[in-house]
């Protein structure tokens, strides 16, 4: 019996500092850690190599990518928009704020044709995209920053043509997910802007740039040296949508006449007003870069 107790308690003694022993997380799994400081290098990482894993198992290679003011609208939306403005300023006289907002959104009118002719050309283009994968040939797939306005019409245009499209969404205290018209598995949302921008140009193999702001601006530009300087090794082809707008915001020749560019750089930009006219551009130099043996992964 003596013995017997002996061993009982021997195993209770046991048991219970079996049970008080730590068990700590793997640091894999130590949330704290992850969103340190010491692991941002671990963090940027992980937005270069999961993109790259999942767009490879989806078979995306080749991306049309669609720039655009955020805030352009469809018609329809506009006009609600608008109404509630206009509203909203007649009961506030003297609300700044209010008169302020409705003379741009007033200005931002002009954006409603791109907004259509943005959706039409992603749809186009998947429609032309999916025909040729049936062929066995490359499938060029609409790309965007995953937010609304032009981005939102370039997604809803290859949804419309029943084909995928990607979106490098990114944490924005405005935005706060991506647009619906995004494949939701080729829907990525993105800390730092700067891998971000590595995988909307990684598998770029044209540009479509529609009327926008400062951001959408940075992102031509940005494109642009990367194609200049060659870090892009294709000549990446640039169709800016609304051709007023682009000759009355940047001087395109003035920097030619002042010896910045070259004339070769502004001949890579090509102006369309709608999707008709833009198409047969955009085709046309996709088969070019096809035939040169430039598209390919970089």
């Amino acid at each position: 019996m003596e013995k017997k107790r002996r061993l009982e308690a021997a195993e209770q003694e046991a048991s219970q500092s079996s049970s008080l022993a730590p068990k700590p997380f793997k640091s894999y799994r130590n949330q704290e850690f992850l969103n340190s400081d010491p692991a941002r290098l671990i963090r940027i990482m992980c937005e270069l190599e999961e993109p790259k894993m999942r767009l490879e198992r989806h078979g995306i290679k080749d991306i049309v990518m669609f720039f655009g003011s955020a805030r352009a609208k469809p018609k329809a939306q506009y006009e609600a928009a608008l109404a509630v403005a206009e509203t909203r300023a007649a009961s506030n006289p003297s609300d700044a704020g209010a008169q302020s907002s409705l003379g741009r959104l007033q200005k931002q009118g002009f954006l409603i044709p791109y907004f259509e002719a943005v959706t039409e050309l992603a749809r186009m283009l998947t429609e032309y995209s999916t025909q040729r994968a049936a062929e066995g040939k490359p499938r060029y797939v609409v790309g965007t920053g995953a937010g609304p306005g032009m981005m939102e019409a370039a997604n809803e245009g290859a949804h419309k043509a029943n084909g995928p499209s990607v979106g490098f969404g990114i944490s924005l205290p405005f935005e706060d997910k991506l647009n619906p018209y995004v494949t939701p598995e080729l829907g990525f949302e993105f800390h730092y802007f700067f891998t971000r921008k590595f995988w909307m140009s990684y598998a770029c193999k044209a540009l479509v740039v529609a009327p926008g702001g400062l951001g959408t601006c940075d992102e031509l530009f940005e494109f642009i040296t990367l194609t200049q300087t060659g870090k892009i090794k294709r000549q990446l082809p640039v169709i800016l949508i609304g051709k007023k707008f682009w000759a009355e915001c940047i001087n395109w020749q003035a920097f030619v006449d002042y010896g910045m560019i070259s004339d070769h750089d502004k001949d890579q930009l090509i102006f369309a007003d709608t999707a008709e006219e833009a198409f047969p551009h955009l085709v046309a130099a996709l088969e070019r870069l096809e035939s040169s043996g430039q598209c390919q992964d970089p």
